[in-house]
């Protein structure tokens, strides 16, 4: 499900090929991705996570309701931290993608590149 999810944000860039010197823009379009890696992807999806488990486990808790069902209480609580941490994991790694896009685009859209999407 991750995978699938972040394979929708990529930082593909299309510029304008008008006047376009290929082997400089190679070259800057490389610099500029080596920029993205200061993005730190694996820090927010932990924090992501420890919220959405946080957020998931107390929607659990509420869903457990009272009675005869009211011993299931616990299992809807970690199901509810379970689901809201892949949530939250994924939410923060779908916003870092998407962040290490627009820093490729602006890269380039600073050294002068027409950046058409």
């Amino acid at each position: 499900m991750v995978i699938g999810l972040t394979a929708c944000t990529t930082d593909r860039v299309v510029v304008d090929k008008r006047g376009l010197d290929q082997a400089r823009y190679e070259k800057d379009l490389a610099e500029c991705r080596t920029y993205k890696q200061q993005v730190p992807v694996g820090e927010e999806m932990g924090k992501g996570a420890a919220v959405g488990a946080a957020v998931g486990g107390l929607l659990g808790a509420t869903a457990g309701g009272s009675g005869r069902n009211s011993h299931n209480r616990g299992d809807n609580v970690a199901d509810g931290a379970a689901i809201g941490a892949v949530y939250g994991a994924t939410d923060k790694m779908i916003d870092s993608s998407e962040e290490k896009a627009r820093i490729v685009k602006n890269c380039l859209r600073g050294r002068g590149y027409r950046v058409l999407n």
